[in-house]
């Protein structure tokens, strides 16, 4: 049956029923489009992290050095849009980082064990928050007596929460 005889009236119910059929749903609306949106991939997100490891120039002035919005570049950083291997490229040169340091500490998959705790991606999430990057750096800066104690009362805090 093609779908110009068919019974429906716009290109929307036609897409509608399409996702309906594919994903075997009852009925399907805007926010059940919303939330099929593909999360990030693992690597965009480590590969963002490890560029705004390593910049040390604001977004702006990366993003113009390598062609494109800071809006664009923020997007890199949390692994939203993916770096393609031309821009990737421009990015390393911009950073004078070889283009593989981006890459580095990717954490390989395991069969037997691939958690959060054991992967660095946590910490790059961390660092990749709005004030993750400035929190990091504060706390390196206190007496070492001082960082034990606060991560035991953070410990604590989030222990209790569970």
């Amino acid at each position: 049956m093609c779908f110009r005889e068919s019974r429906f009236n716009s290109q929307l119910e036609i897409f509608t029923l399409i996702i309906r059929k594919t994903f075997k749903l009852k009925y399907c609306t805007a926010a059940t489009l919303r939330s099929m949106k593909k999360s990030p991939n693992s690597i965009d997100i480590h590969v963002g992290c490890r560029v705004r490891l390593l910049r040390c120039v604001s977004q702006q002035k990366l993003a113009d050095a390598v062609g494109v919005t800071f809006q664009q570049m923020q997007k890199y950083e949390k692994g939203t849009n993916q770096i393609s291997s031309s821009r990737l490229h421009q990015i390393a040169q911009t950073l004078q980082v070889p283009p593989a340091s981006l890459f580095k500490g990717i954490p390989r998959r395991s069969a037997r064990r691939s958690t959060l705790a054991t992967s660095p991606t946590h910490l790059f999430k961390f660092i990749a928050a709005p004030d993750g990057l400035a929190m990091a750096k504060a706390f390196m800066r206190l007496d070492p007596k001082l960082r034990r104690r606060i991560l035991d009362l953070v410990r604590a805090i989030t222990d209790t929460d569970k």
